[in-house]
């Protein structure tokens, strides 16, 4: 019988993953006025009691339960990234520690991030109907993270968009409302390619974006619960201010 020869195939150029990126993000932005036009009525429900409604008890944010907890614990993340992605693209030395198309690739994925940050506060804010009740821009610190180092930045992003596929993943199932689970599945689809193209940074050509780190046996994306992700996310110290979430699986 004749051997038949494998061949490792690599997962492209920087300028082939830009254009994926580019269009992961166009087929996102035209999700936004879908959710913010969703009442919590529509396709199941998933609308907490009011006693679980996002909000400030005992003088820290909680945030809250049922679909719109699960809405606004996805907004303390696209915060997070958001900011990180905001600081690498304006350090002092990103055009010193990443060349040209490594740069063009890092501000897609904060282009991305913001749009996604955006997009959860513009939908809150409709859904909730009450200012009050959505949870306010978190402050954030970096003291372990060098945005001189290229090491530093990618390890740094590396971990947030891990986290951030397998918090998705993880939330899903607990999303009642139809419309609020397709629009967490594109963007968990666009955060999954973020943590390819970062793997890829880290060691092109290699078959990382798709490692058992972040694979199960099954060759699914891994998934957690929130009470899992956010004791991982507090860890880091990135996020200076308290929030609760007592009302989150």
């Amino acid at each position: 019988m004749k051997k038949v020869e494998v061949k490792e195939v690599g997962i492209g150029s920087l300028a082939s993953r830009r254009s994926f990126l580019k269009l992961s993000g166009l087929t996102l932005a035209g999700t936004g006025l879908l959710l913010a036009g969703c009442s919590s009525d529509d396709n199941g429900g998933g609308t907490p009691d009011s006693d679980q409604l996002p909000g400030v008890r005992n003088d820290k944010f909680d945030l809250g339960g049922g679909d719109l907890g699960i809405l606004t614990y996805a907004y303390a993340l696209e915060q997070l990234e958001a900011d990180f992605y905001t600081r690498v693209v304006n350090g002092n030395q990103f055009g010193a520690i990443f060349n040209s198309e490594e740069q063009a690739v890092l501000t897609d994925l904060y282009r991305h991030e913001v749009i996604h940050r955006e997009f959860f506060k513009a939908a809150l804010t409709e859904a909730l109907e009450d200012d009050t009740r959505v949870l306010p821009a978190l402050q954030f610190a970096y003291e372990s993270v060098n945005f001189n180092n290229r090491t530093s930045v990618l390890g740094t992003a590396k971990a947030l968009e891990d986290t951030g596929v397998k918090a998705y993943n993880g939330a899903g199932k607990y999303i009642e409302n139809a419309s609020y689970l397709l629009i967490a599945g594109k963007i968990v689809s666009v955060e999954a390619r973020h943590a390819a193209a970062i793997r890829d940074l880290i060691d092109p050509g290699s078959a990382s974006f798709a490692g058992n780190d972040i694979i199960d046996a099954n060759g699914l994306d891994k998934a957690e619960r929130p009470s899992v992700i956010i004791p991982q996310v507090a860890a880091l110290d990135f996020i200076q201010t308290p929030f609760t979430a007592n009302y989150l699986p």
